[in-house]
């Protein structure tokens, strides 16, 4: 058996020891000694708290604006390309 004691930081302590840790210019190491806490303990919750990511529904919704936005620029390339082709095909019939 161990003679450690668990500490149960409140989430808002935890949360803003996050923030901090990631936000700071200092070494995590720095951060979680000032914030008088174990530097395992900081990394623990960074990883398991960590950097927010983005909601999967918003992920979604982006990637589908960007597919729409995409096929707009590439059906706008083909029309520009067909005009092209159609222009170099004229202007070969008269040179010869």
């Amino acid at each position: 058996m161990s003679n450690r004691k668990a500490n149960n930081y409140p989430s808002e302590f935890r949360e803003s020891s996050i923030k901090l840790a990631l936000e700071s210019d200092q070494p995590i190491a720095h951060t979680a000694k000032n914030l008088g806490i174990n530097v395992n303990t900081l990394h623990t919750w960074i990883s398991k708290y960590g950097v927010p990511s983005e909601k999967p529904h918003s992920l979604k919704e982006h990637h589908f604006d960007e597919i729409k936005r995409l096929k707009r620029e590439l059906a706008q390339v083909r029309q520009e390309r067909d005009l092209l082709k159609k222009a170099a095909a004229y202007f070969a019939k008269e040179t010869l």
